[in-house]
């Protein structure tokens, strides 16, 4: 399995020094430049000083845990994807990591393998986001995907989240066609990773509430039910066209 990327670095934040070491070393076998923390205070002064195209973060540590580590880096507009490992696997826990911001999430034990496609994937998501477009314009908003910094029409500014995003440059990227709601899940976080599709639908919620002169009656960020989402650019031009399915609110 080669990486898709031979010079990613990677950092790995884990306390259990064999389990840090043993990771480290599979990652250089398959090309990847990694580095190793062993608490969260380590990982999160590491992550500042320095950029990582991943860090692979255990939950349960001395001093910072995972979830209080990832936390700090959102909020200080660092948006290095996550993959946390932790031994609470339920679906509640699934959401709370992913809620402070992680993009992936492997329950130890784990198969070296699933590891590693695991980092694959990420970096791919990753790839798509960076080499597509920079920038979006409409409705009196401009969004810039580098720095994830918004004006919106009203004259707010505003921090998007690096999943925000992801699906606002989806949507937008396919134009006026509909993107169902597990193929969003796949592309932005991996469709194995959440346990509802109606994540999706408070992500667009947030979005609305932002972008949309009335959000009720959106204008650009369309629900199509029992379907997904469909983005529209210029909603005249959109109406003068063949609409084949029933957009709703």
């Amino acid at each position: 399995m080669s990486a898709p990327e031979p010079s990613a670095r990677i950092l790995v934040v884990d306390d259990e020094a064999h389990l840090a070491a043993g990771i480290r070393e599979n990652l250089v076998a398959e090309g990847y430049v990694a580095e190793m923390a062993h608490n969260g205070v380590e990982g999160l002064r590491a992550a500042r000083g320095a950029s990582y195209d991943l860090i692979v973060l255990d939950v349960a540590m001395p001093e910072m845990d995972g979830l209080e580590m990832c936390r700090c880096l959102r909020r200080e507009g660092i948006e290095t994807p996550v993959l946390f490992l932790t031994v609470r696997g339920a679906p509640e826990d699934r959401v709370v990591g992913l809620e402070a911001g992680g993009d992936d999430y492997l329950v130890k034990p784990f198969h070296l393998k699933e590891l590693l496609l695991r980092i694959v994937a990420i970096l791919r998501r990753t790839k798509w986001y960076n080499e597509t477009t920079a920038r979006l314009r409409f409705g009196g908003n401009q969004i810039d995907f580098r720095t994830y910094r918004a004006d919106a029409w009203d004259g707010s500014e505003h921090a998007l989240t690096h999943k925000e995003a992801m699906i606002l440059k989806l949507l937008a990227e396919r134009g006026d066609s509909v993107v169902g709601r597990e193929e969003i899940l796949d592309q932005v976080w991996g469709y194995e990773v959440f346990p509802s599709t109606r994540t999706i639908d408070n992500f667009i919620v947030r979005l609305r509430r932002r972008f949309e002169r009335n959000p009720d009656a959106p204008a650009h960020l369309h629900t199509v039910r029992g379907v997904g989402y469909r983005f529209t650019r210029d909603p005249e031009t959109t109406a003068k066209g063949d609409r084949r399915h029933r957009v709703a609110p």
